[in-house]
């Protein structure tokens, strides 16, 4: 019942009352037999007297109390909210206590306390880790640019060295000059991810082709570190998205099957329709993953190689750019890690 209703019956109920309480007075003071020496005789005949007198002025004071009474409450209830979101921002640990009637504003207030404070730590952290890559990153580009560098400048001031020693340089220039390339483009992807939105140009895209395009165009590297496909892939399969940032998807969740796979081992990559759904999965052998990091993976800037290899340890935008690009086409994507076996799953909805 609302606040104004609660008051307006109540005002009503004490001037239905105050009439009942005048009737009946009325009665039983006509039924009793007055004597002029007693003081009530004179004061219930003055009061008959004055009866709008005495009526307007108990209703004054009837309805003043019950004014009080209800507004004084609410404005209790304000002033104790007003007292504590001042300590919405007061990180004390100390649940904030309102008063019973207003338990589910207490419940929201904490509430929202509890959520500002985990999206503070969550902000200061993921600032933190884009900071340090940061730093590992302009490290990191130091390496490759000496080696360059260092390679070039031996052709240079060695023209009479063999073919095969200038190939030998010429490839590993080459290979740090790549790396190089790699690190400039993940500060790109830093500077895209916080400044830009993700925007779609759908087509409509046969994801079986180019899913097995893909795989196929990564063979070379697979044979570098002894895996081999597995690759289940269900023929014509179309479906209506952006292609270049799809084929981004495919590619970030190829490579960290690639990367983080035991050599000789098998990569499993399966694609098939769920009701209407498509289901697309990237399953690797490699260390498992634990449950704590597994439930960041997804987290911009979060790795979960701690140790920046210079081959696997990317800006930790990969995963975090294909979850958004994943959403934006209406799916989901989830991660899970057992028995030394890593797995991503791909639903996205065909009817899209």
């Amino acid at each position: 019942m609302g606040f104004l209703l609660r008051y307006f019956l109540s005002v009503f109920g004490f001037g239905m009352g105050f009439l009942v309480f005048i009737w009946l007075g009325w009665q039983i003071a006509a039924s009793v037999n007055w004597h002029r020496e007693n003081m009530l005789y004179w004061i219930l005949l003055w009061a008959r007297e004055n009866i709008l007198l005495v009526c307007g002025m108990v209703s004054i004071v009837a309805w003043i109390l019950i004014t009080y009474y209800y507004m004084s409450k609410p404005l209790g209830y304000l002033e104790a909210i007003v007292e504590a979101s001042q300590h919405l921002a007061v990180p004390d640990g100390q649940p904030i206590l309102l008063p019973e009637g207003i338990k589910s504003v207490q419940d929201q207030m904490n509430l929202t306390r509890e959520q500002a404070f985990r999206n503070a730590v969550l902000a200061k952290e993921a600032e933190q880790r884009k900071n340090d890559l940061i730093v590992y990153l302009a490290h990191d580009l130091k390496t490759p640019l000496t080696s360059v560098i260092g390679y070039l400048t031996l052709l240079v001031e060695e023209p009479q060295i063999s073919p095969e020693i200038r190939a030998k340089y010429t490839g590993i220039a080459l290979r740090k000059a790549e790396r190089l390339e790699d690190l400039i483009n993940e500060f790109f992807d830093i500077t895209r991810f916080n400044l830009t939105s993700l925007t779609l140009e759908p087509e409509r895209t046969n994801l079986s082709r180019m899913l097995e395009q893909m795989t196929s165009e990564f063979e070379p590297i697979l044979a570098e570190k002894e895996l081999t496909w597995r690759r289940e892939i269900a023929p014509g399969i179309e479906f209506l998205c952006d292609r270049d940032k799809m084929e981004r998807v495919f590619d970030n969740l190829i490579r960290n099957a690639v990367n983080y796979s035991y050599s000789g081992t098998e990569i499993l990559v399966s694609m098939g329709l769920i009701g209407n759904q498509v289901e697309i999965r990237f399953r690797n052998h490699g260390k498992t993953i634990s449950p704590e990091k597994l439930s960041r993976i997804f987290e911009q800037f979060f790795r979960v190689d701690a140790s920046r290899s210079s081959q696997t340890g990317g800006a930790g935008l990969g995963l975090a750019i294909s979850k958004e690009i994943i959403q934006l086409h209406g799916g989901s994507i989830q991660a899970k890690s057992e028995d030394e076996h890593v797995e991503f799953c791909v639903l996205l909805p065909q009817s899209l």
